[in-house]
């Protein structure tokens, strides 16, 4: 009886966040291109205890993607280089969309992905004003076609170029998602807050590649792609430390999250909200089952609200 009354008398834990005037139920949010365009998923739990879904990367165009194999296995993580497969932005607003609010009824974003700076802009523009849809995402770790090939997200310049054009054609929140792959992230996310984003999505996937022993080539038919999951994680955490305190906009944690603890770590170090996505790969109810540990976690932490971690 003692015990049912401790229970009962505990302070309720509130999991609220907000990224600017954005207010999710909670800080987990399946990260782009690692929970599809979430409807799917809804065959497994309810998807709509999540915070936010930041659906696949889009493009202007259908693509197909990268040649296979594209995924090799890692300690504690994976390299991809999936290469963007998606069926456009068209097809994503009149097919996609409509499929996930009605699995989904949070707030969506929108991860925009391009190969110039007129794809990203044609994106958003077209993406503005869809219900549901409440945050941009830009994937700059895609190559500019223009610029030599260089990934938009390596250059400060280019950073800030992207998020200009966007923001003459949208009046959604623009959330830049920075790459690792770069000398001084710091000076990324400074440009990218000066060229007017509303926030940062830190950080995108890290650079690997490995080799099959036996062929003695690389297993990824691309030679390197994307490294993601736990192995990765304190890399992140030490970028959304440092960008968080360099910048005055939301950071939004990504990189290597598989716990309530990771959470509740890359909330102190920052972020206002978290991204899970690899995890979402080797257990599909990770997302549900950081949620639900979430409370106990922040009890034992002495933590009553997420609001007050965070920037």
């Amino acid at each position: 009886m003692e015990m049912t009354e401790h229970t009962e008398n505990r302070p309720a834990r509130d999991l609220r966040v907000k990224l600017g005037n954005v207010e999710l139920k909670n800080p987990v949010i399946p990260a782009s291109g690692c929970f599809g365009y979430g409807y799917g998923m809804s065959e497994y739990y309810d998807i709509d205890v999540l915070g936010s879904i930041s659906f696949k990367g889009t493009t202007l165009e259908p693509r197909f993607g990268n040649p296979l194999p594209r995924v090799a296995e890692c300690t504690a993580g994976m390299i991809n280089s999936v290469g963007l497969q998606n069926p456009g932005i068209e097809a994503v607003i009149s097919e996609e969309l409509p499929k996930m609010r009605e699995a989904f009824h949070g707030p969506i974003i929108a991860n925009i992905s391009g190969f110039s700076i007129e794809e990203y802009r044609e994106c958003c523009r077209r993406i503005d004003g869809e219900k549901q849809v409440e945050i941009i995402e830009l994937n700059v770790s895609c190559p500019n076609v223009h610029g030599g090939g260089m990934a938009f997200g390596t250059c400060a310049t280019s950073v800030a170029d992207v998020v200009k054009a966007v923001k003459e054609v949208t009046t959604l929140p623009v959330y830049v998602k920075l790459s690792p792959n770069v000398t001084d992230i710091v000076a990324i996310a400074r440009a990218a807050e000066e060229a007017g984003a509303d926030g940062l999505c830190v950080i995108n996937t890290l650079l690997g590649m490995r080799i099959d022993l036996k062929t003695r080539k690389p297993v990824i038919a691309n030679v390197m792609g994307g490294f993601s999951g736990q192995a990765v994680f304190p890399v992140a955490l030490r970028m959304v430390w440092q960008v968080s305190h360099a910048v005055n906009i939301p950071v939004i944690g990504c990189g290597g999250v598989a716990t309530a603890d990771n959470v509740l770590e890359m909330m102190m170090a920052g972020a206002s909200a978290v991204e899970v996505g690899t995890a979402n790969l080797i257990n599909p109810w990770a997302c549900r089952d950081i949620i639900d540990a979430l409370p106990a976690a922040m009890e034992k932490y002495g933590i009553e609200s997420l609001s007050e971690l965070g920037r």
